[in-house]
């Protein structure tokens, strides 16, 4: 078995998530007593958070890089950044170290594909939702169309992450929020929603809606565990 390097804390919440998955997955596969190898570095949020809104990339690029060389550097054969909006560092987080990178929409777009579904609807951060890191990789290699909300609905989706299911905090109307962003997106012809930050599947599963909801941390973890047995 190979050891899964998780690059983690952002949010810690979602990093529980990760874990308890990767653990799940690897005992569904070996049974008995089995658990995943994994290397584990978790930042503190705080401040990859502040500098997030300050927009000074570069400097989250670097403290993720010393992070992802320290998991590196205690056995890790490859990697998962367990977010989606910090892929917008992926190639500058690679270019630090000598283990690959398992790109969690590339695990998404594959999982898509093999359902038939290439017109989708993306949540996550305003980062993920707005800019071309991520959507970009979905269209140009998957040629997977990509709809997000409209900007007002955007910025509650935002809001709800970072205010709310990153400080561990699960509200009903936050819910009803997002059901009804996923609808109004499901009737601009998305066929299935992304579920593009780690911690929405805290607050909104499947049995919520009858649009097909793709979990990007329980399908990061799923691909992570086949690589590793692989």
């Amino acid at each position: 078995m190979k050891t899964i390097g998780m690059l983690g804390g952002m949010s810690w919440e979602s990093t529980a998530s990760y874990y308890q998955a990767l653990n799940q997955e690897v005992k569904a596969r070996l049974g008995g007593l089995h658990s995943a190898k994994i290397c584990l570095y978790s930042v503190d949020f705080a401040e990859i958070e502040q500098l997030q809104h300050q927009g000074q990339w570069q400097q989250t690029a670097e403290i993720l890089t010393d992070a992802a060389q320290k998991v590196e550097a205690g056995g890790a054969d490859f990697l998962l950044i367990c977010t989606n909006t910090m892929h917008k560092v992926a190639d500058e987080i690679q270019s630090g170290i000598s283990i690959p990178i398992l790109h969690i929409a590339d695990a998404t777009a594959e999982a898509l594909l093999a359902d038939g579904c290439t017109k989708v609807g993306l949540l996550g951060t305003g980062f993920t939702m707005q800019e071309a890191f991520y959507k970009q990789r979905l269209k140009d290699k998957f040629c997977i169309e990509v709809l997000v909300p409209e900007e007002p609905e955007q910025e509650q989706v935002h809001h709800i992450i970072y205010q709310e299911l990153c400080q561990g905090e699960i509200r009903e109307e936050s819910r009803q929020v997002y059901l009804e962003v996923i609808d109004q997106l499901a009737e601009k012809g998305a066929q299935a929603i992304i579920l593009g930050c780690t911690e929405i599947a805290l607050l909104v599963q499947q049995n919520h809606t009858q649009v097909p909801l793709y979990d990007t941390t329980a399908l990061h973890a799923a691909k992570a565990v086949e690589l590793a047995l692989s």
